[in-house]
């Protein structure tokens, strides 16, 4: 098993910015790939982005390209979501995920953190 725990949520301004962390504990040589989704109130989760275990390769949903950035460090087994510009629509509880390739990770087919709630006021 895997433990994601995420941090650094919160309240902020639109076009603030709002670094988020998640840190895996466990089974953590079976994770490749890291990476982020989100949940609106009303609206389905969505994924967000993920990043390679050698952070080789990085993906992006188009709402969020050019604002927000991944990250991870494996000596600390975290991987991070630098998110800048926000905007309300941004607003949602932000799950880190984590799984054994990237594919199976955008397939949501992956071990979940408890979530973090980002709210961007206007």
């Amino acid at each position: 098993q895997v433990q994601l725990v995420e941090s650094g949520g919160g309240l902020v301004q639109a076009g603030g910015s709002l670094r988020l962390s998640c840190a895996a504990s466990g089974r953590t040589f079976s994770i490749y790939a890291m990476g982020w989704f989100r949940q609106a109130p009303g609206k389905e989760r969505e994924f967000v982005a993920a990043i390679s275990w050698g952070s080789s390769s990085s993906k992006y949903a188009d709402s969020v390209k050019g604002r927000f950035t991944i990250s991870r460090d494996n000596a600390k087994n975290t991987v991070y979501l630098q998110m800048n510009s926000l905007k309300p629509e941004d607003t949602a509880v932000y799950y880190c995920a984590a799984a054994e390739t990237l594919y199976l990770l955008q397939s949501e087919n992956c071990y979940w953190g408890q979530g973090t709630q980002v709210t961007v006021s206007s």
